[in-house]
């Protein structure tokens, strides 16, 4: 066989080869979409110290004005939900109305829910609120990206729970769906405030 056939033979293997290549990873993409809910739990190496240091203003014209945020806040004895969001995050939008349930639900359970708005024009944000509603307690503005930093955010959403003396219990990636708030989220807040 001479050098030109051989070269076609292997020809049509070498064409082919980026296409498999490609649907690879399209199957390894499409397998991590499919396990999310595991790569929400990916661990932190928060869990289980305090809170970071920090002190955030609060957002400017909001329907109905609420205060900043500060490490302070976190350990008055009462289990804290902390949510990093943004109003340029898809997904921030599409968890939203759970957080209105679960800001709803606070009161009753006895936790309270707030926000740090990361990255973000505080005049975007504001709007984001004034369309969609807010049940945060408080929401501080990260505008630099630095508390964000310093508690290891990746990627908003983002959610942690602080319990009553300001340690950090849990975090969870990603938008909160209806499903995660019940069965992941909300065991996860009363196990902080010593519920079962």
């Amino acid at each position: 066989m001479s050098e030109v056939e051989a070269e076609k033979k292997s020809f049509p293997w070498v064409s082919i080869l980026p296409v498999l290549l490609f649907g690879a990873l399209a199957l390894v993409f499409l397998k991590g979409l499919n396990n999310s809910d595991q790569n929400r739990k990916l661990p932190s190496v928060l869990i289980g110290k305090p809170a970071p240091q920090f002190d955030l203003k609060p957002i400017e014209g909001l329907a109905v004005p609420v205060p900043g945020l500060k490490t302070a806040d976190l350990k008055q004895g009462q289990v804290t939900v902390v949510n990093f969001w943004a109003s340029w995050c898809i997904p921030c939008r599409q968890e939203h109305p759970n957080l209105i349930e679960l800001g709803k639900m606070s009161g009753k359970e006895g936790f309270k829910l707030v926000g740090i708005n990361y990255k973000d024009k505080p005049k975007d944000a504001a709007r984001f609120l004034r369309q969609l509603g807010s049940s945060y307690a408080a929401i501080g503005s990260d505008y630099s990206g630095r508390v964000g930093i310093d508690w290891g955010v990746v990627g908003v959403p983002e959610t942690y729970i602080v319990d009553g003396k300001g340690v950090i219990t849990y975090k969870f990636i990603g938008p909160i769906s209806r499903k995660a708030m019940m069965e992941d989220l909300l065991p996860k807040i009363r196990e902080a405030m010593g519920k079962k």
